[in-house]
């Protein structure tokens, strides 16, 4: 009867502890129906109060734990260590409370000098649910930290410039010429969806047949009303008045 899962792990943003949330009351579903450490012969009401009311009891002392006492200096540096340490901490009080609770709703006459009885199950079920909860803050720790997807237009890319910094898009009559940290090369597509598909890179259209990066510009001139941008390679790029007035505003000129 330990039930208590306590909801190991809780969380400081609402999503998380809405999953913590949800999680415990599965728990708590899933230990009543099967009727979980015999208590399969209690009427299902008797059960449904007992599994949830434990839950609810470990879920609300496992995040005070975790909180208070797991948070900050007192924490170890292994957050496996953390939950393992968090059960261990929760576990004893429950014990307490799953004694309790076993006597008022099932008539259990285990005296309280035989409490190291129900310790084991209750510190092997607030394990399970704390690897469970953490399992799932971690696979949602990656999912956040993954971010946007690369721009789309670094797919097309030629091999010998594949992991390269995109420095500026040249239009060729119908090719675009890429000038990179690896080199340039041509490609068939039009500078309008090369455009398109490189957002997600800092940089803008600065010319009718140039698209620049903001980190590959080295040096901007104006002078006699135009500008040139000068690229890492030294290439020089215009900037036709179209575009001057947006790029001033910004700082690039």
């Amino acid at each position: 009867m330990k039930s208590l899962i306590a909801r190991i792990a809780p969380h400081h943003d609402p999503q998380g502890w809405f999953r913590g949330l949800a999680v415990t009351l599965v728990a708590g579903l899933f230990l009543t129906f099967s009727g979980a450490f015999g208590t399969d012969d209690a009427p299902l009401p008797a059960r449904l109060a007992y599994w949830m009311g434990l839950m609810m009891v470990g879920y609300l002392w496992g995040a005070f734990v975790v909180r208070v006492f797991l948070r900050g200096q007192r924490a170890m540096g292994n957050r496996w260590v953390n939950g393992g340490l968090s059960a261990l901490v929760m576990s004893v009080p429950l014990t307490v409370v799953v004694w309790a609770a076993t006597r008022f709703f099932f008539n259990s006459n285990i005296p309280f000098d035989r409490l190291w009885m129900l310790f084991g199950p209750v510190l092997l079920v607030s394990l399970a649910l704390t690897a469970i909860n953490m399992l799932i803050d971690a696979r949602s720790e990656t999912v956040t930290d993954a971010g946007p997807n690369p721009p789309k237009f670094l797919e097309r890319l030629p091999l010998k410039l594949r992991g390269a910094e995109i420095w500026a898009v040249e239009a060729e009559d119908h090719y675009l010429r890429l000038h990179t940290s690896k080199g340039q090369d041509l490609i068939l597509m039009r500078l309008a969806d090369a455009v398109a598909e490189l957002e997600g890179i800092e940089g803008a259209q600065v010319h009718r047949s140039w698209w620049v990066a903001r980190d590959a510009i080295s040096d901007a001139k104006r002078g006699d009303g135009r500008a040139t941008l000068t690229l890492k390679d030294g290439v020089e790029v215009p900037v036709s008045r179209t575009y001057a007035g947006q790029l001033r505003e910004r700082g690039w000129i």
